[in-house]
Formats: structure tokens, C-alpha cells, sequence
């Protein structure tokens, strides 16, 4: 039989027990104290002895699903750990898995734990360039695919083993061993020895805007022990259905899809559909009674061109959570009118757990991520290192939270630059009220000045999108002769809205009453397309590069307009 962790345990609990007052989990939560520790044998394997409810439920756009409970998972991942075993992937060996969201991909996750391997997520998007670099410099020694995915490995060499998932339309390719052979072997797991808290679990390649990807170690108590401040922020329960929109890949999926989840006990819910649509996704979350809606801002963005009033009676949610980048003001009001329920923001990155976030059993304030969540100490820095009111987000190493990575597995140069001071330094910057509360200014490389003035692209953004013909925004400097550098919006419109010199100067005219003058947008381009990165983040410092070329030139966007287009605006100053 087995039992649970005990320190685990008692750390989850007090979460749990506490989740309506956050002031009294941040002053009283500790992390627990761990010597050896394997979450998928320590805690999910203990917790399907009892949990009777599902674990993994998954629907597809075609009506079909698949609903598995925590004992079910359990076996299943045994028998993949045991096929695994046979194809010899050993403790402290790496393991590419690069699955869409299908059953395998949790067996899959589960059976490298319990085996000690480490995982390297990777999305499916990944070209075999990309994969050439992530099993160098990773050292990957098997790969688990999609079949539909292998033809992009046929190139790589023979240095590691292929495992493939087939599908209706792709079957195993030659070479590659079968994953449904897992299904034959025993459902009884014994390990081979005890894992070390401390051993390594997860490698992360960052999405990199404007660097080649970094490599993030995580450990065995980092990331799974971690997201126990990330089960907080969400506020689940256990018996919830919890629906992240996140593909695999990506750090946020195994935040959100697979450790915060089965941390609380509550089920892993999943909507495949091939092309998203707000109406289906809303026809989804009142039929399966999904209870937490974790989705990026370009999903509420979507959302709220419906009319979510009218849904109110049919769903059944009750924590609504935003990820991926701010949201902004006008996306939570929206959506707060239509269901009487907040939209709650919150800050993390692929090196940490959730450190900041909106929570339960507190005000929530529109715009703001909220505050520190237990166990991370969090300071905001100026220049000088200094603490102050507005500056990076940096975590107090003093206090070093579990869920704070290792360091960069081949960079300690850019390992030592981030713990630098007795603190981890975010490269993020923020502003905290008298109330505590944080809100995110911007990456310190896309904060600005223009006219001499400091200015956030995010502040900006969030004014910009609030017109009714804009649905995405990003803004960045651009050169001008007089003032130096001045704010650009890339702008791309919802459907319907016609890009042109009447809804230029409209959009400008707005921005005009939402901004005090030192803010103004002074140009705007319509676009049809932003730049991003394969995690979908926005890659300004592409723009800004586009900027300083055009102004190189004396050059402009074939649809840039700019204030002193329009006289109108010029008497206005």
C-alpha cells in the first residue's frame, strides 16, 4: 500500500485549509522539508488508493471523450514505466516527449517520474533545426512522438530511442516502437531505488524572445512540490474540473495541466478542437460542469465578443484565471459584468512556480497580478539594487522558494547573473500600491522614454485595446526627429472594423482621453498579423527593430498613420 508523504502531505492540506485566507497562508505556510520525495509514487499513486472521481477527462471537437479516474491513471502509467524500463530508459536520462494533449502524454509524464528520467517538454511546433539543438545540447537519449511528428527526426541521427504514438492518420514508422505495447505489461511498478528530492526532473527550453532559448532544471521537488503555490492562486479543490488552455510543450501546461490539478486531487479537463471557437468552448464548459477556467488573454479577448450574459445560468464555474501575459482592465470588467465572477491575473515564469497571483478571499483590483503567494518573497529593486515601490521583481533568496529553478543547465554565466545579490532577478518590472498590490509594468527591455519621460507598453496596450475596434496591441518605440523616440501601436482589428484614416484618427483620438499627454500614441500601423514566439508572446523587440530600420530610412508601415496626419488632432496639441 502506499502512503503519502507526510511533510508533503501536511504542506498541501494547510493550502487547502487556508484557501480562503491568504493573508494567514502567506505569514504561516513553510515549504516542507524533503530528503527523498517522487511525487507520481509519494503523492499521486497515494492519492488514487481514494479519490474516486476522474483524474484526466479529454473531448474532442467530433462529440467522442475519454474520462480516466486516478486509479485507472495509476495503473496506466506503472505499465508505461515498466514498458519504458524495457526499452531501457534508465534514471538520470533524458527523455524528449513531444505529444498533443492525448492519453499518453500523462502516462507518459507519470511513468518518467516514477523511473527518475528527465523530461524535456516540446511542442509539436518545434522545426528539426530546433530539435537538432534541444537533443544536443539536452542529451537526449529517447524521444516519445506523435507518429505524425517523426519524419521531422528522420535527419537527427540514431543516438537515441524512437517511441511513437500513432493516430488515425499516421501510423508508427518503421524504426520507431509502439507505444500501445505498454498496454501489455504489468500493471504493478517497483522502483529501483529512492529519488532524491534534489534530483533533476525537468528541463524547460525557454521560448526566447530575443535570445536563443536558455535550458531551466527543475527538480523533483521544484516543479511538483512547487505548484502548490500555483494550486493556491488557482483556488482548486479537490473534486474540481479544471480546463487549462495551454498546449503541451510548454511549462505552463505542466503548471496548469498536469502538477496544480492532481496537487489539489481535482480533475485534468481538456477540450481538443482543431481550430478554437468561443462558442464551442462555452457549449463545452456548461455540458461537462467545468468548474476553473485557466485560458491567455487572447482566449477572454475572444470570449468577450460573445454574449456571455447569456451563458451565466448554463456554466457551472466558479475560479476564472488569466495566464500567459497581463490582462487587462477592460477584459476583467467585461467579463465580471456578464457573470458576477473576477477574472484573476497572477505572474510566474517557466523558472519558477506561480509567485504572484490574485487569490480567493481577497479584493481583487483590475490590472494588478496581485500579491506574493505563499512561500515566495518578493521585493521590487531599483537600479541600485534597493527596494522601492517601482523596480524589477526579484524573489529573496534569504527565503529561497521550492519552487525556484536550479539555474540554467548550460549557461552558469547566465545562472550567476540572475541570483546575483542574494536575489533571483525576474527581468520584469512592477509597481506595488499601498495596498500591497503588484502590477506589471513590462520586460525591462521593452520599458522606455520618450520626450524623457518613462513609459510601460503594457499601460498603454491596455488603454489602446479598450476601443471597440481593436482586439490585439503591441506597443514600442519609435525614432522621431524631435522628440526622440515616441510610442508606435501595432494594431490588429477585430472582424468587421476597417483599417483607414477615419478609424486612424478615431483610435488616436481615443487614446488621447485615456493617457495623460506625456503617454500619447502618436503613430499607429494596422497589421494583420503580430509577431510571435512559438509560446505565442509577443516579440517586440522584432518591431522595435522594424522601427529603427524605417527610421534609418526616413521610411513608414504602408498602413502607419500618425497624429500630425490629422489637423484635428495637431490643435489639440
Amino acid at each position: 500500500m502506499t502512503t503519502a508523504h507526510p511533510a508533503f502531505e501536511s504542506a498541501r492540506q494547510q493550502l487547502l485549509r487556508l484557501r480562503d485566507h491568504p493573508d494567514q497562508a502567506r505569514r504561516e505556510f513553510r515549504w516542507p522539508v524533503l530528503e527523498h520525495f517522487n511525487w507520481a509514487l509519494d503523492h499521486f499513486d497515494a492519492l488514487a488508493q481514494d479519490h474516486h472521481g476522474p483524474a484526466l477527462w479529454i473531448t474532442e471537437a467530433d462529440g467522442s471523450e475519454q474520462r480516466l479516474g486516478f486509479a485507472e491513471m495509476r495503473a496506466r502509467s506503472n505499465r508505461m514505466a515498466n514498458y519504458l524500463r524495457g526499452l531501457g530508459v534508465r534514471r538520470g536520462e533524458r527523455v524528449l516527449l513531444m505529444l498533443g494533449n492525448e492519453v499518453a502524454l500523462w502516462d507518459t509524464m507519470l511513468a518518467c517520474i516514477k523511473l527518475g528520467a528527465v523530461l524535456i517538454p516540446a511542442t509539436h511546433l518545434l522545426t528539426p533545426d530546433d530539435l537538432r539543438d534541444r537533443l544536443a545540447r539536452g542529451e537526449v537519449r529517447h524521444v516519445v512522438a506523435g507518429a505524425a511528428q517523426a519524419p521531422k527526426f528522420a535527419a537527427l541521427g540514431s543516438g537515441f530511442t524512437r517511441v511513437a504514438v500513432a493516430s488515425a492518420d499516421a501510423p508508427v514508422p518503421e524504426g520507431w516502437h509502439d507505444i500501445a505495447a505498454a498496454a501489455s505489461h504489468s500493471d504493478t511498478f517497483t522502483p529501483d531505488g529512492p529519488t532524491r528530492a534534489t534530483d533533476p526532473l525537468l528541463l524547460y527550453f525557454t521560448s526566447g524572445t530575443t535570445a536563443q532559448p536558455k535550458l531551466v532544471l527543475h527538480t523533483h521537488q521544484s516543479y511538483p512540490v512547487g505548484h502548490l503555490s500555483t494550486m493556491y492562486w488557482l483556488g482548486l479543490r479537490p473534486g474540481d474540473v479544471h480546463l487549462n488552455i495551454s498546449s503541451p510543450g510548454w511549462a505552463k501546461h505542466a503548471w496548469s495541466c498536469f502538477f496544480a490539478p492532481w496537487n489539489a486531487g481535482a480533475c485534468v479537463f481538456i477540450h481538443n478542437t482543431p481550430r478554437f471557437s468561443a462558442p464551442a468552448l462555452l457549449a463545452t464548459l456548461a455540458r461537462c460542469g467545468v468548474t476553473s477556467l485557466c485560458a491567455p488573454p487572447t482566449v477572454w479577448r475572444m470570449l468577450i465578443q460573445e454574449d456571455l450574459a447569456a451563458w451565466k445560468d448554463r456554466l457551472a464555474l466558479r475560479e476564472l484565471i488569466g495566464a500567459g501575459e497581463p490582462l487587462n482592465p477592460e477584459i476583467i470588467g467585461q467579463v465580471h459584468a456578464a457573470w458576477g465572477l473576477w477574472l484573476r491575473d497572477g505572474y510566474g515564469q517557466t523558472e519558477t512556480t506561480a509567485q504572484i497571483g490574485n487569490v480567493s478571499g481577497q479584493p481583487i483590483k483590475p490590472g494588478s497580478m496581485g500579491r506574493p503567494l505563499p512561500g515566495y518573497t518578493i521585493r521590487l529593486l531599483d537600479a541600485d539594487g534597493h527596494e522601492a515601490d517601482e523596480g524589477e521583481v526579484c524573489i529573496d533568496l534569504s527565503q529561497r522558494p521550492l519552487g525556484l529553478m536550479v539555474g540554467y543547465l548550460d549557461s552558469p554565466e547566465k545562472t550567476a547573473e540572475v541570483m546575483r545579490d542574494g536575489h533571483y532577478h525576474t527581468g520584469d518590472t512592477a509597481v506595488r500600491d499601498a495596498d500591497g498590490c503588484l502590477t506589471f509594468v513590462g520586460r525591462a527591455d521593452d520599458v522606455f522614454k520618450a520626450s524623457g519621460y518613462r513609459i510601460s507598453p503594457f499601460e498603454l496596450e491596455s488603454a489602446l485595446i479598450e476601443h471597440e475596434a481593436v482586439v490585439e496591441v503591441a506597443v514600442v518605440p519609435a525614432p522621431d526627429p524631435i522628440r526622440g523616440l515616441v510610442p508606435k501601436a501595432y494594431l490588429l482589428l477585430a472582424a468587421g472594423a476597417a483599417p483607414g484614416p477615419a478609424l486612424a484618427q478615431d483610435i488616436l483620438g481615443f487614446a488621447r482621453e485615456q493617457l495623460a499627454a506625456y503617454k500619447r500614441v502618436r503613430r499607429i500601423e494596422f497589421v494583420d498579423e503580430l509577431p510571435k514566439t512559438i509560446s505565442g508572446k509577443i516579440r517586440r523587440v522584432q518591431l522595435r527593430k522594424q522601427e529603427l530600420d524605417r527610421g534609418a530610412r526616413g521610411a513608414r508601415g504602408e498602413r502607419e498613420y500618425r497624429d500630425e496626419d490629422f489637423p484635428a488632432l495637431r490643435q489639440a496639441g
